[in-house]
């Protein structure tokens, strides 16, 4: 779980979980089963040990289990069904998506978690998320709408559940924090900027694409020196400015929104790289 941001640690995950369970235990069983579905998935096919070990291949499927979740009913016997059967193919989506993408040096990032859960919930109700009129937003409303969008990385507007995702990114390191607390800053201001909503800077629909595009471009894949950073967080920029037109895109078919800005922002800014040396420098 702790993957979803980069970390394979366990006690990042941990609490990632505990952050699902803070927000309803039904997420938190989907999450934790989620993901153990898809790492047993992994498993029983003979995926590499290092693999399993890192969390490679459970953070996908714990996305679509709790996307199932949430737009399908937590409650719902059929959700059940289909989020485990989603948890499994999103093992094969991977190892798919890990041979087209990898003969081309890129990651597969969310790409599996985003087509499952985009055919499983593309005729489902949108999720009902906590929610403030667009109106006048206060200082208490901007930092509970900083901490949600952490909490929205796993689907879940509540800034207390943010909080231990935080906490999670914390223990991953320090810097590692630092940058996903830009990225989410960077995202929430050019949205209020493009006239966003308010609802949508409370309940951290604005930020956490963003957080997730700083982090991958920030601190993983360009060697997280100041250029890489802040180069990151020009792209969580990007991410916020194409969130309008990736619901444009996805409402005809009741779809939703899921990561897919982060996943095609993080994914242009990497091939972009290669033509960008000092990138990778440290300085």
């Amino acid at each position: 779980m702790g993957q979803v941001t980069f970390a394979p640690r366990a006690l990042t995950g941990l609490l990632f979980a505990t952050a699902l369970f803070a927000a309803g235990w039904e997420y938190g069983l989907y999450g934790v089963g989620g993901a153990a579905v898809g790492t047993g998935t992994a498993w029983l096919l003979g995926v590499a040990e290092e693999r399993l070990a890192q969390g490679m291949e459970g953070f996908n499927s714990c996305l679509v289990a709790v996307g199932c979740a949430v737009f399908l009913g937590a409650g719902r016997p059929s959700t059940v069904f289909v989020a485990l059967l989603g948890s499994v193919v999103a093992t094969v989506a991977t190892a798919a998506a890990g041979r087209a993408l990898g003969a081309r040096g890129l990651p597969v990032l969310t790409l599996p978690f985003c087509v499952v859960a985009s055919v499983l919930t593309a005729t489902s109700a949108p999720a009902v998320t906590g929610a403030v009129s667009a109106g006048g937003i206060r200082a208490g409303d901007v930092v509970r709408g900083f901490l949600a969008g952490f909490g929205q990385i796993f689907l879940m507007p509540q800034w207390y559940a943010g909080a231990f995702v935080l906490a999670g990114l914390l223990v991953a390191g320090p810097r590692v924090a630092g940058v996903a607390c830009a990225g989410n800053a960077a995202g929430m201001a050019a949205s209020w900027a493009l006239g966003t909503p308010g609802a949508q800077l409370v309940n951290g629909t604005a930020g956490y694409n963003s957080v997730l595009v700083a982090l991958a471009l920030g601190a993983v894949f360009l060697g997280g020196g100041v250029r890489a950073v802040t180069y990151g967080v020009v792209g969580a920029v990007v991410a916020a400015a194409c969130l309008p037109a990736f619901g444009v895109v996805v409402a005809p078919v009741g779809g939703h929104v899921l990561t897919w800005p982060f996943l095609v922002t993080t994914l242009v800014f990497l091939v972009g790289a290669r033509s960008f040396p000092r990138l990778a420098a440290t300085p």
